[in-house]
């Protein structure tokens, strides 16, 4: 037995080498003859010959690697600082006649004759819509009759009072002030604009509108207002457009920051003159036009202006300025001020007509209108 083992054991020692080497003749690679080795190239010509490397065997590399590039065009605000020229004065070539309008279209002193010459040419008098026929003055009679079985009658009163806690929207006997009220109440709730008031107040310490509080806010700067009308909304936009309307007014003023002479001018001198200003639009001229100079104006918010397509009183693609304009010269002047407010309270309270809300039959004031009137919208 101890024999036999040992004979396998020989066995098994002279087989392993022959095993080894045929295992290792079947799984070495082939090997290719040696190529001659061609000098490293230059840079240059490296990228260029890179350059050129089939697209199918090397899709992610991009063949313009020995060709410059266009930057990417990086968008820009209207108003943003121009970044600094190219270092090359050959890359620079002028902009056309189309693209300097598209760029300058919207700067300040372009909205600010646009504004002044979209009411120039209409005024309160006629309509950018001449051929679509509501309202007629029945219509704003009917209208004011149902709103007013609804919420009330709404009349001027006979002594304006400014309130210390509630912004409102033009409702102040200083025009200066109704104006930056109005402004506060802009694209936000009348909880939020009051709230921005109030700490406006508190921040520089006065409730007054004398000359002195709007001097410390002018002097403070947009920062610091800001800063005081943040629990308003849009803080950094109307702190911009507050300090910078007090500038225009002291400007025209002479120094001192009032408005009350346009308590002396016509209805269409007053609007063009708050138009004007940069920063106040056709909406904020009109409210401080109908609650602090007492004109026959007809303002239009976002509550009139849903509630004028609902009824059909303007077309469907009107916007909220056309919408003004049109209203403005279709509604009667002695229909303006309580029609405007009772729009605005129905439009907040109504469940049919206010944001968002659904027609279900109920309300009075869309009864009213027939179908083929709102049709056309």
């Amino acid at each position: 037995m101890a024999k036999r083992i040992a004979t396998t054991a020989a066995v098994a020692q002279r087989t392993q080498p022959a095993r080894a080497a045929r295992h290792t003749t079947k799984s070495a690679p082939k090997v290719e003859p040696a190529t001659k080795v061609k000098p490293e190239p230059d840079l240059p010509d490296t990228l260029s010959r890179v350059a050129k490397v089939k697209k199918e065997d090397s899709p992610n590399l991009k063949s313009t690697l020995s060709t410059p590039t266009k930057p990417k065009a990086i968008k820009k605000e209207d108003d943003a600082v121009p970044s600094s020229p190219p270092s090359s004065p050959t890359s620079i070539s002028p902009p056309s006649p189309t693209k300097r309008t598209a760029a300058t279209k919207n700067l300040p002193a372009d909205l600010q004759a646009r504004k002044l010459k979209a009411y120039t040419q209409h005024g309160s008098h006629t309509s950018p819509f001449p051929d679509f026929p509501h309202p007629t003055p029945s219509d704003c009679q009917r209208a004011l009759t149902i709103l007013t079985s609804l919420h009330g009658a709404r009349t001027r009163p006979a002594q304006l009072k400014a309130s210390a806690t509630r912004a409102g929207c033009g409702d102040a006997p200083c025009v200066l002030d109704a104006l930056v009220r109005t402004i506060l109440s802009q694209n936000t709730t009348d909880t939020n604009s009051s709230r921005a008031y109030r700490s406006l107040n508190r921040v520089y310490g006065t409730t007054d509108d004398s000359d002195s509080k709007w001097a410390a806010i002018a002097a403070g700067g947009p920062a610091k207002l800001e800063r005081a009308i943040r629990c308003g909304g849009l803080s950094a936009v109307k702190s911009r457009t507050i300090v910078s309307l007090l500038a225009q007014v002291s400007a025209h003023a002479g120094g001192s920051y009032s408005l009350e002479h346009l308590r002396t001018m016509s209805a269409d001198a007053a609007m063009r003159s708050l138009l004007a200003f940069r920063g106040v639009g056709p909406k904020t001229a009109s409210c401080v036009a109908l609650f602090s100079l007492g004109h026959a104006s007809f303002a239009v918010d976002t509550h009139v202006w849903r509630l004028a397509g609902l009824l059909g009183w303007r077309p469907r693609s009107a916007s909220r300025d056309a919408t003004h304009l049109h209203l403005d010269a279709a509604v009667p002047d002695e229909c303006k001020y309580a029609l405007h407010v009772l729009l605005v309270t129905h439009g907040k309270r109504c469940g049919e007509c206010r944001a968002g809300g659904k027609a279900a039959g109920a309300c009075p004031l869309r009864r009213a209108f027939p179908a083929e009137v709102t049709s056309g919208l």
